[in-house]
């Protein structure tokens, strides 16, 4: 069985630990599309990791993790990376595999990458990692993948400081490279995983764009990033918080009010430990968007949601989520593609009873509050989709499975 998880929201939405979680039940776990710019926190008996392009699953001992075809991989970044799970006493040897048609990011690509951002009348706010120009060489038929290394021709045509950067590297990265169809067609029978990056609404054609990201974060990108055609995926998974966060420039149409819910935005924060893993920026907080995750829901054939941070509003007396947008004089109950529309558009508010109760230590749906209940239920009939999951909490045990993703 083959099930994609991908975020619903605009990234930041707990993909990571849902997938550790998932991942005990799978055999093989992929990524399939972003690079160093994401970033997936895993608590694990309390101890905290950060992983930027390793799928999250590298933890259980006898998975197989892949690096998939649509991800665009540093060097420098995949070997730090590596360094610090087997000094922290993670083996990873014999276990990670890169995906042979993977882009490789080069340094010069991430010089490029901060200065055009910084040239932009409207800067995108890029994490500066060097995604998009990874992406833009890739689309320019310039890009150099993992399977080039070994191609003399090639490699003697790059520029010399290109050559020399990748020298250290090219033995280590061909060792672990791999033909992800073909090891995917001899694991026909094993239960796969495959991992998404960023969010839908960054992803490069459904997103807010252009203040989206350069790669397919959404449902079909897993097909391409994945090696696998599209009638092969069994299920897609989309995750998102209880309220809404987006890291950079661009529309967040329920964005809290900076100058009334000021003190509001900071408790959502600072709760939810809202700030960048790659970046450490502050994430721009506000209430649950429900247009914007129905259009998730819609556009990527989302056969279950997955909640999370639900426990940040214990404290509250009340609740709010965003049901329509007010633009102009008309209410609007569609995700627009224009940023105009939504950088105008205000939130339509529906309130909610809070529960005052904490949550953790939840095991089963029934044993949370009915406030919290109703809560859930009114988004997945909002939404016409199922919440399959509910996590409560930051490590592997606060997570409440309603239905098995590995059930069709």
């Amino acid at each position: 069985m083959k099930v994609v998880i991908i975020g619903a929201q605009w990234g930041d939405e707990g993909k990571g630990k849902i997938v550790d979680y998932l991942a005990n039940e799978a055999q093989v776990i992929v990524r399939f599309s972003g690079g160093a710019n994401a970033g997936h926190t895993i608590v694990i008996g309390g101890e905290e990791y950060a992983l930027h392009l390793i799928p999250s699953g590298v933890f259980y001992p006898d998975k197989m993790v892949i690096l998939g075809a649509g991800m665009v991989i540093d060097p420098v970044a995949l070997f730090s990376e590596i360094r610090m799970l087997e000094d922290r006493g993670i083996d990873t040897r014999g276990r990670i595999f890169i995906s042979d048609r993977a882009h490789i990011v080069l340094p010069r690509y991430i010089q490029i990458d901060k200065e055009r951002d910084a040239a932009r009348k409207r800067p995108i706010g890029t994490t500066g990692r060097g995604i998009g120009i990874t992406y833009s060489m890739k689309s320019d038929r310039d890009g150099i993948r993992i399977a080039d290394l070994a191609w003399k021709e090639k490699m003697d045509g790059l520029e010399k400081a290109d050559r020399e950067f990748l020298a250290p590297y090219i033995d280590r990265l061909l060792a672990m490279s791999i033909d992800l169809s073909s090891y995917l067609v001899h694991h026909r029978n094993s239960q796969v995983l495959f991992e998404g990056a960023q969010g839908t609404l960054l992803d490069l054609d459904l997103g807010t764009y252009p203040y989206v990201s350069s790669g397919m974060s959404c449902a079909a990108g897993a097909a391409i990033g994945g090696c696998v055609g599209p009638r092969a995926i069994d299920k897609v998974l989309g995750v998102f918080k209880a309220y809404s966060t987006r890291v950079g420039n661009g529309p967040l149409p329920s964005e809290f009010d900076p100058d009334s819910e000021d003190e509001l935005c900071r408790f959502v924060r600072d709760t939810g430990r809202e700030y960048g893993v790659t970046t450490g920026r502050p994430r721009r907080c506000g209430y649950l968007d429900l247009v914007s995750l129905r259009y998730a829901c819609l556009t990527n054939s989302i056969d279950g949601l997955v909640m999370t941070h639900l426990d940040v509003y214990d404290t509250f007396e009340e609740i709010k989520a965003c049901t329509a947008y007010r633009i102009g004089d008309k209410i609007v109950e569609n995700f627009p593609a224009s940023i105009g529309c939504l950088n105008s558009a205000k939130p339509v508010l529906r309130s909610f009873p809070g529960w005052k109760k904490t949550l953790a230590g939840a095991l089963t749906y029934e044993e949370l509050p009915v406030a919290a209940m109703e809560y859930i239920e009114f988004i997945e009939r909002f939404c016409e989709t199922p919440i399959d999951i509910v996590s409560v909490g930051y490590d592997r045990k606060a997570t409440i499975i309603r239905k098995s993703p590995w059930t069709k």
